[in-house]
Protein backbone atom coordinates (compact mmCIF):
# COMPACT_ATOMS: atom_id res chain seq x y z
CA UNK A 1 0.00 0.00 0.00
CA UNK A 2 2.78 2.06 0.92
CA UNK A 3 5.72 1.31 -0.64
CA UNK A 4 5.50 3.02 -3.96
CA UNK A 5 5.11 6.28 -1.82
CA UNK A 6 8.25 5.73 -0.03
CA UNK A 7 9.76 4.68 -2.63
CA UNK A 8 10.19 0.94 -1.69
CA UNK A 9 10.45 -2.84 -3.53
CA UNK A 10 9.08 -4.80 -0.49
CA UNK A 11 7.45 -4.06 2.92
CA UNK A 12 10.72 -3.44 5.39
CA UNK A 13 8.42 -4.32 8.82
CA UNK A 14 7.40 -7.79 8.13
CA UNK A 15 7.25 -9.30 11.47
CA UNK A 16 7.81 -12.68 9.80
CA UNK A 17 11.17 -14.34 10.68
CA UNK A 18 12.82 -13.32 7.40
CA UNK A 19 16.59 -13.96 7.62
CA UNK A 20 17.33 -11.81 4.92
CA UNK A 21 16.42 -9.39 7.69
CA UNK A 22 18.46 -10.22 10.59
CA UNK A 23 20.54 -7.75 12.12
CA UNK A 24 23.84 -8.75 13.63
CA UNK A 25 24.41 -7.05 16.76
CA UNK A 26 27.66 -8.32 18.87
CA UNK A 27 25.10 -10.27 20.58
CA UNK A 28 23.77 -11.83 17.56
CA UNK A 29 26.91 -12.85 16.04
CA UNK A 30 27.81 -14.06 19.45
CA UNK A 31 24.61 -16.46 19.71
CA UNK A 32 25.27 -17.38 15.90
CA UNK A 33 29.28 -18.32 16.63
CA UNK A 34 28.15 -20.49 19.70
CA UNK A 35 25.65 -22.72 17.67
CA UNK A 36 27.77 -23.09 14.83
CA UNK A 37 30.70 -23.97 16.72
CA UNK A 38 28.40 -26.81 19.27
CA UNK A 39 27.06 -28.06 15.73
CA UNK A 40 30.58 -28.07 13.89
CA UNK A 41 32.29 -29.79 17.25
CA UNK A 42 29.52 -32.38 18.35
CA UNK A 43 29.07 -30.88 21.10
CA UNK A 44 25.38 -32.56 21.70
CA UNK A 45 23.24 -30.19 23.22
CA UNK A 46 23.08 -26.03 22.53
CA UNK A 47 20.69 -23.79 24.54
CA UNK A 48 19.53 -20.52 22.62
CA UNK A 49 17.38 -18.53 24.81
CA UNK A 50 15.75 -14.57 24.56
CA UNK A 51 12.96 -12.58 25.41
CA UNK A 52 9.75 -12.63 23.18
CA UNK A 53 10.13 -11.05 20.17
CA UNK A 54 14.38 -10.71 20.32
CA UNK A 55 14.80 -12.25 16.99
CA UNK A 56 15.81 -16.07 18.31
CA UNK A 57 13.50 -17.43 15.26
CA UNK A 58 15.21 -15.29 12.81
CA UNK A 59 18.36 -16.45 13.81
CA UNK A 60 17.51 -19.72 13.82
CA UNK A 61 16.16 -19.79 10.36
CA UNK A 62 19.30 -18.05 9.34
CA UNK A 63 21.52 -20.89 10.89
CA UNK A 64 18.93 -23.04 9.07
CA UNK A 65 19.85 -21.78 5.80
CA UNK A 66 23.12 -22.30 6.18
CA UNK A 67 22.90 -26.13 7.64
CA UNK A 68 20.91 -26.40 4.12
CA UNK A 69 24.20 -24.68 1.88
CA UNK A 70 26.18 -27.25 4.25
CA UNK A 71 24.19 -30.13 3.08
CA UNK A 72 24.07 -30.90 6.76
CA UNK A 73 20.79 -32.81 7.39
CA UNK A 74 18.07 -31.07 9.61
CA UNK A 75 15.06 -31.17 11.53
CA UNK A 76 13.01 -28.43 12.59
CA UNK A 77 10.32 -29.30 15.32
CA UNK A 78 8.64 -25.41 15.26
CA UNK A 79 5.47 -26.45 17.84
CA UNK A 80 7.02 -29.47 20.22
CA UNK A 81 3.30 -29.78 22.20
CA UNK A 82 3.34 -33.47 21.35
CA UNK A 83 4.09 -36.49 22.52
CA UNK A 84 7.27 -38.95 22.75
CA UNK A 85 6.15 -40.73 20.43
CA UNK A 86 5.19 -38.37 17.58
CA UNK A 87 8.19 -36.28 18.32
CA UNK A 88 10.32 -39.15 17.37
CA UNK A 89 8.34 -39.73 14.39
CA UNK A 90 8.24 -36.45 13.54
CA UNK A 91 11.96 -36.14 13.72
CA UNK A 92 12.14 -38.84 11.62
CA UNK A 93 9.86 -37.79 8.76
CA UNK A 94 11.69 -34.24 8.44
CA UNK A 95 15.23 -36.39 8.47
CA UNK A 96 13.60 -38.31 5.68
CA UNK A 97 13.87 -41.32 7.19
CA UNK A 98 11.17 -44.14 6.87
CA UNK A 99 9.00 -44.55 10.00
CA UNK A 100 5.61 -45.22 9.10
CA UNK A 101 3.82 -48.49 10.98
CA UNK A 102 7.04 -48.97 13.45
CA UNK A 103 7.31 -49.27 16.82
CA UNK A 104 9.20 -46.92 19.09
CA UNK A 105 11.95 -50.00 19.62
CA UNK A 106 11.99 -49.91 15.54
CA UNK A 107 12.54 -46.49 15.16
CA UNK A 108 14.94 -45.75 17.36
CA UNK A 109 17.20 -48.61 15.80
CA UNK A 110 16.57 -47.25 12.45
CA UNK A 111 17.68 -43.58 13.86
CA UNK A 112 20.87 -44.89 15.53
CA UNK A 113 22.08 -46.66 11.83
CA UNK A 114 21.20 -43.77 9.85
CA UNK A 115 23.12 -41.44 12.57
CA UNK A 116 25.95 -43.95 12.37
CA UNK A 117 26.24 -44.45 8.60
CA UNK A 118 26.11 -39.96 8.38
CA UNK A 119 29.37 -40.12 10.94
CA UNK A 120 31.00 -42.47 8.73
CA UNK A 121 30.21 -39.82 5.82
CA UNK A 122 31.37 -37.46 7.80
CA UNK A 123 28.44 -35.79 8.13
CA UNK A 124 26.39 -34.92 10.96
CA UNK A 125 22.56 -34.10 11.74
CA UNK A 126 20.99 -31.55 13.48
CA UNK A 127 17.34 -31.35 15.62
CA UNK A 128 16.63 -27.44 16.26
CA UNK A 129 13.36 -27.42 18.55
CA UNK A 130 12.04 -24.04 18.58
CA UNK A 131 9.69 -23.15 21.55
CA UNK A 132 11.45 -25.44 23.57
CA UNK A 133 9.81 -23.72 27.19
CA UNK A 134 6.34 -25.42 26.07
CA UNK A 135 8.18 -29.21 26.07
CA UNK A 136 7.09 -31.69 29.48
CA UNK A 137 9.55 -32.32 31.60
CA UNK A 138 9.14 -36.31 30.02
CA UNK A 139 9.93 -34.77 26.30
CA UNK A 140 12.71 -33.11 27.64
CA UNK A 141 14.07 -36.04 29.23
CA UNK A 142 13.80 -38.66 25.84
CA UNK A 143 15.14 -35.63 23.86
CA UNK A 144 18.39 -36.05 26.11
CA UNK A 145 18.14 -39.53 25.80
CA UNK A 146 18.63 -39.59 21.83
CA UNK A 147 21.92 -37.88 22.88
CA UNK A 148 22.87 -41.36 24.42
CA UNK A 149 23.53 -42.03 20.52
CA UNK A 150 27.41 -41.65 20.64
CA UNK A 151 30.64 -43.09 19.41
CA UNK A 152 33.16 -43.51 22.05
CA UNK A 153 34.58 -39.96 21.32
CA UNK A 154 31.53 -37.95 19.68
CA UNK A 155 27.77 -37.12 19.74
CA UNK A 156 26.05 -38.75 16.59
CA UNK A 157 22.92 -35.91 17.53
CA UNK A 158 23.20 -32.61 17.57
CA UNK A 159 20.14 -30.67 19.38
CA UNK A 160 19.50 -27.14 19.52
CA UNK A 161 16.74 -25.89 21.98
CA UNK A 162 15.52 -22.57 21.83
CA UNK A 163 12.76 -20.33 23.88
CA UNK A 164 11.88 -18.09 26.62
CA UNK A 165 13.44 -17.32 29.80
CA UNK A 166 10.84 -20.08 31.12
CA UNK A 167 13.03 -22.52 29.50
CA UNK A 168 16.13 -21.80 31.51
CA UNK A 169 13.90 -21.83 34.97
CA UNK A 170 12.38 -25.04 34.05
CA UNK A 171 16.03 -26.88 33.37
CA UNK A 172 16.67 -25.62 36.83
CA UNK A 173 14.55 -28.43 37.99
CA UNK A 174 16.27 -31.20 40.03
CA UNK A 175 14.64 -33.87 37.86
CA UNK A 176 16.25 -32.24 34.78
CA UNK A 177 20.02 -31.76 35.77
CA UNK A 178 20.98 -34.77 33.54
CA UNK A 179 20.51 -32.60 30.72
CA UNK A 180 21.61 -29.63 32.62
CA UNK A 181 24.91 -30.98 33.07
CA UNK A 182 25.01 -31.85 28.96
CA UNK A 183 24.14 -28.30 27.74
CA UNK A 184 27.77 -27.61 27.33
CA UNK A 185 27.03 -24.09 25.51
CA UNK A 186 24.41 -21.21 25.99
CA UNK A 187 23.86 -18.34 23.86
CA UNK A 188 21.18 -15.12 24.18
CA UNK A 189 19.68 -12.81 22.26
CA UNK A 190 19.01 -9.32 23.44
CA UNK A 191 16.64 -6.32 23.13
CA UNK A 192 18.49 -3.68 20.85
CA UNK A 193 20.20 -0.10 22.00
CA UNK A 194 19.06 2.82 21.34
CA UNK A 195 21.45 3.16 18.05
CA UNK A 196 21.35 -0.44 17.21
CA UNK A 197 17.28 0.54 16.61
CA UNK A 198 18.42 2.94 14.18
CA UNK A 199 20.65 1.11 12.44
CA UNK A 200 18.00 -1.72 12.70
CA UNK A 201 15.60 0.68 11.10
CA UNK A 202 17.74 1.70 8.23
CA UNK A 203 19.36 -1.62 7.30
CA UNK A 204 15.76 -2.78 6.56
CA UNK A 205 14.63 -0.08 4.80
CA UNK A 206 17.86 -0.28 2.81
CA UNK A 207 17.21 -3.69 2.34
CA UNK A 208 13.43 -3.15 1.02
CA UNK A 209 15.04 -1.16 -1.71
CA UNK A 210 15.06 2.49 0.37
CA UNK A 211 17.05 5.07 -2.00
CA UNK A 212 18.96 6.50 1.48
CA UNK A 213 16.30 9.19 1.38
CA UNK A 214 15.58 9.64 5.24
CA UNK A 215 11.87 8.35 5.92
CA UNK A 216 12.12 8.18 9.77
CA UNK A 217 13.30 11.33 11.45
CA UNK A 218 15.96 10.63 14.47
CA UNK A 219 13.65 12.06 17.09
CA UNK A 220 11.27 9.64 15.46
CA UNK A 221 13.28 6.38 15.78
CA UNK A 222 13.94 7.88 19.69
CA UNK A 223 10.76 7.57 20.03
CA UNK A 224 10.25 3.70 18.67
CA UNK A 225 13.44 2.91 20.75
CA UNK A 226 11.74 4.42 23.75
CA UNK A 227 8.17 2.65 23.38
CA UNK A 228 9.40 -0.74 22.19
CA UNK A 229 12.43 -1.27 24.69
CA UNK A 230 14.36 -2.37 22.07
CA UNK A 231 12.40 -5.62 21.22
CA UNK A 232 12.82 -6.00 17.52
CA UNK A 233 9.47 -7.56 16.87
CA UNK A 234 7.54 -4.20 18.60
CA UNK A 235 9.95 -2.03 16.60
CA UNK A 236 8.43 -3.53 13.22
CA UNK A 237 5.09 -2.99 14.83
CA UNK A 238 5.49 0.75 15.62
CA UNK A 239 7.32 1.33 11.93
CA UNK A 240 4.56 -0.73 9.90
CA UNK A 241 2.22 1.39 11.41
CA UNK A 242 3.90 4.70 11.27
CA UNK A 243 4.88 3.93 7.79
CA UNK A 244 0.99 3.18 6.80
CA UNK A 245 -0.32 6.46 8.90
CA UNK A 246 2.05 9.02 7.08
CA UNK A 247 0.88 7.80 3.99
CA UNK A 248 -2.28 8.16 4.71
CA UNK A 249 -1.45 11.63 5.66
CA UNK A 250 0.96 12.06 2.12
CA UNK A 251 3.68 12.59 4.44
CA UNK A 252 6.96 11.84 3.43
CA UNK A 253 8.55 11.69 6.93
CA UNK A 254 8.22 10.31 9.98
CA UNK A 255 7.84 12.67 13.00
CA UNK A 256 8.00 11.55 16.80
CA UNK A 257 4.41 12.59 16.80
CA UNK A 258 3.41 10.33 14.39
CA UNK A 259 5.36 7.22 16.79
CA UNK A 260 3.65 8.55 20.03
CA UNK A 261 0.18 8.69 18.46
CA UNK A 262 0.42 4.80 16.69
CA UNK A 263 2.27 3.63 20.37
CA UNK A 264 -0.94 4.82 21.56
CA UNK A 265 -3.15 3.57 20.00
CA UNK A 266 -1.33 -0.16 20.69
CA UNK A 267 -1.61 0.80 24.82
CA UNK A 268 2.22 0.44 24.91
CA UNK A 269 1.69 3.17 27.79
CA UNK A 270 4.51 6.28 28.48
CA UNK A 271 8.12 5.25 27.64
CA UNK A 272 10.15 4.69 30.87
CA UNK A 273 12.76 7.54 31.26
CA UNK A 274 15.48 8.26 33.58
CA UNK A 275 17.63 5.17 32.62
CA UNK A 276 21.02 4.91 30.23
CA UNK A 277 21.18 2.70 27.65
CA UNK A 278 22.25 -0.20 29.94
CA UNK A 279 18.35 -0.33 30.87
CA UNK A 280 16.08 -0.04 27.31
CA UNK A 281 12.68 -0.13 28.95
CA UNK A 282 9.36 1.43 27.49
CA UNK A 283 5.71 0.81 28.51
CA UNK A 284 5.24 -2.99 28.62
CA UNK A 285 8.44 -3.55 27.56
CA UNK A 286 10.85 -2.98 30.50
CA UNK A 287 13.56 -5.08 29.04
CA UNK A 288 17.49 -4.72 29.37
CA UNK A 289 20.67 -6.49 28.00
CA UNK A 290 21.54 -6.19 32.02
CA UNK A 291 18.79 -8.33 33.38
CA UNK A 292 20.88 -11.19 33.07
CA UNK A 293 24.63 -11.02 32.31
CA UNK A 294 25.11 -12.58 28.76
CA UNK A 295 27.75 -15.20 27.93
CA UNK A 296 30.65 -14.24 26.06
CA UNK A 297 31.65 -16.42 23.14
CA UNK A 298 35.09 -16.03 21.60
CA UNK A 299 35.74 -17.36 18.14
CA UNK A 300 37.64 -20.68 17.72
CA UNK A 301 38.37 -22.29 14.39
CA UNK A 302 36.54 -25.67 13.79
CA UNK A 303 38.27 -29.13 13.76
CA UNK A 304 36.28 -29.96 10.10
CA UNK A 305 37.22 -26.80 8.65
CA UNK A 306 33.89 -26.07 7.57
CA UNK A 307 32.99 -22.45 7.78
CA UNK A 308 30.18 -20.74 9.68
CA UNK A 309 27.25 -17.89 8.94
CA UNK A 310 29.07 -14.94 10.46
CA UNK A 311 29.83 -11.76 8.56
CA UNK A 312 33.56 -12.84 7.61
CA UNK A 313 32.37 -16.12 6.45
CA UNK A 314 34.88 -17.98 8.80
CA UNK A 315 33.62 -20.52 11.69
CA UNK A 316 33.18 -18.80 14.56
CA UNK A 317 33.58 -20.73 17.92
CA UNK A 318 32.40 -20.19 21.26
CA UNK A 319 34.14 -20.29 24.99
CA UNK A 320 31.76 -19.40 27.65
CA UNK A 321 32.35 -16.69 30.23
CA UNK A 322 29.72 -15.96 32.74
CA UNK A 323 29.76 -12.14 34.48
CA UNK A 324 29.81 -12.18 38.20
CA UNK A 325 27.43 -8.91 38.30
CA UNK A 326 24.46 -9.43 37.58
CA UNK A 327 21.36 -6.32 37.62
CA UNK A 328 18.43 -7.53 39.69
CA UNK A 329 15.34 -5.82 37.99
CA UNK A 330 12.98 -6.95 40.53
CA UNK A 331 15.23 -4.89 43.28
CA UNK A 332 15.78 -1.86 41.10
CA UNK A 333 11.82 -1.69 40.55
CA UNK A 334 11.46 -1.99 44.70
CA UNK A 335 13.77 0.66 44.68
CA UNK A 336 11.99 2.70 42.79
CA UNK A 337 8.61 1.95 44.21
CA UNK A 338 10.22 3.07 47.59
CA UNK A 339 11.46 6.29 46.52
CA UNK A 340 7.95 6.74 44.72
CA UNK A 341 6.11 6.37 48.40
CA UNK A 342 9.13 8.53 50.40
CA UNK A 343 8.49 11.69 47.34
CA UNK A 344 4.09 11.20 47.94
CA UNK A 345 4.95 10.98 51.69
CA UNK A 346 6.84 14.29 51.35
CA UNK A 347 4.31 15.90 48.92
CA UNK A 348 1.49 15.40 51.35
CA UNK A 349 3.62 16.51 54.60
CA UNK A 350 4.52 19.65 52.44
CA UNK A 351 0.69 20.26 51.53
CA UNK A 352 -0.24 20.00 55.05
CA UNK A 353 0.90 23.25 57.22
CA UNK A 354 0.46 21.92 60.88
CA UNK A 355 1.95 18.53 59.68
CA UNK A 356 4.92 20.40 57.79
CA UNK A 357 5.40 22.52 60.90
CA UNK A 358 5.77 19.68 63.08
CA UNK A 359 8.26 17.32 61.14
CA UNK A 360 9.76 19.91 59.35
CA UNK A 361 13.43 19.32 61.09
CA UNK A 362 13.34 15.97 60.49
CA UNK A 363 12.37 16.34 56.44
CA UNK A 364 15.18 18.69 56.51
CA UNK A 365 17.74 16.56 57.79
CA UNK A 366 16.66 13.33 55.51
CA UNK A 367 16.91 15.94 52.35
CA UNK A 368 20.05 16.41 53.03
Amino acid sequence: MYKQFFGLRANPFNVNPDPRFLFLTRHTEEALACLTYGIQSRKGFVLLTGEVGTGKTTLINKLLQWLRVQQVATAFVFNPKMNSAQLLEYMMTDFGIPCEGQSKSQMLRNLNNWLLDRYRAGETAVLIVDEAQNLSEQLLEEIRMMTNLETFTEKLLQVVLVGQPELEQKLRQPQLRQLRQRLTLRAKTFPLTPEETKSYITQRLRIAGSNGQPIFEPEAMDAIHRFSGGIPRVVNLLCEHCLVSAFADQQKTVSANVVETVAKDFDLGDPIVGFDETFPGAGNFAATRAMSSPQEFKPQNSSNGNSGPGQDGSTQGAHAKSDPDKFDVVDALKTLAALADRLRESEKKAADPAQNQKTGPDVSRNAK
